[in-house]
């Protein structure tokens, strides 16, 4: 591969992983609508979430599967991509939206996006993949970032009741699945292809969400307000659908580290979405944080004359 093709591949896998971190940060913007204005609750409406998903991920996998490189799964395989995509997409999603009821849009992020740091240490710790001083001082920079960022609001008094710190607990457990969830497809993805394993592993998690709700759930899907349906649609296209495709190949472009800091862009895109949309402040140390955290994904560069 050429010096000047691997930069271009390396650039794209990020801008793929940043522009699919943007998507994923509208789910939490939609959560916290359909719970101001329903009275839905937070497995209803991510079975909804997941049954308009479905259709989509069935569809690709039976596509990804019909082709002529398709590369069968061993037993092994099968059961990896069922646990990987439950623990990232059914377990990481129900915990977030469980979490999400008692705190802001604003503060899930920031508890959710330390999952960076935990992939690298996963891929330590399991894997002995050596975390590069590049990469170390990336994380860094994000983190204090997002620390600034939300410095404000984490000073609120809301935020020392009770709710706030089950609510924390919840998101926190949330971002060790989803950090699993990106170290165990970075170790699939280069075997049997990122839009293969995007599809089956995001249906095994929408298949397990519906078991879930089917032997827990006292609602019924078919008699919901209208709003109800149009958030879990949106939640499906724009907030599961495509930037589970844009992470899975932003993986395979740059690796599940790198995509993991690359999506750090996530809170900065969750601050000025919950800005517009349920008018939480913007403070200036959000907007100073934005600037650390732009200045650690665009540090990820440098490693692009590694890739080969």
């Amino acid at each position: 591969m050429s010096p000047f093709k691997s930069s271009s591949y390396f650039t794209s896998g990020i801008l793929i992983c940043i522009l699919g971190a943007v998507c994923f940060s509208t789910k939490a913007i939609f959560v916290k609508l359909a719970y101001r204005d329903t009275s839905i609750d937070s497995v209803t409406l991510l079975a909804l979430r997941m049954i308009f998903s479905l259709p989509f991920f069935v569809v690709s996998a039976y596509a990804s599967s019909s082709q002529e490189h398709n590369v069968k799964f061993t037993g092994k395989q099968w059961m990896m991509v069922a646990v990987i995509g439950c623990l990232g997409y059914y377990v990481s999603s129900l915990l977030d939206f469980l979490g999400l009821q008692y705190i802001s849009a604003g503060t899930e992020r920031l508890i959710l996006f330390i999952y960076p740091t935990l992939v690298l240490i996963m891929s330590l710790v399991f894997f002995k993949i050596k975390i590069s001083l590049i990469q170390w001082l990336a994380v860094g920079i994000t983190y204090t970032g997002l620390a600034l960022a939300f410095f404000g609001e984490l000073d609120l008094g809301s935020t020392h009741s009770a709710n706030f710190f089950h609510g924390s607990i919840l998101i926190f457990a949330c971002a060790i699945t989803y950090a699993a969830y990106i170290v165990g497809s970075g170790r699939m993805i280069p075997f049997v292809g990122a839009a293969k394993f995007n599809s089956y592993a995001m249906s095994f998690a929408c298949i397990g969400v519906l078991l879930h709700f089917y032997f827990t759930g006292s609602n019924s899907l078919l008699h919901l307000d209208t709003q109800v349906y149009f958030y879990g649609l949106c939640m499906a296209i724009l907030s599961t659908v495509i930037p589970s495709y844009l992470v899975s190949e932003g993986i395979k472009r740059i690796g599940s580290d790198n995509a993991a800091i690359a999506g750090s862009i996530g809170p900065v895109s969750t601050i000025i979405q919950a800005n517009i949309f349920l008018h939480e402040p913007i403070l200036v140390w959000q907007i100073v944080g934005t600037v650390f955290i732009l200045a650690g994904v665009l540090l990820i560069g440098r490693k692009q004359t590694q890739i080969v």
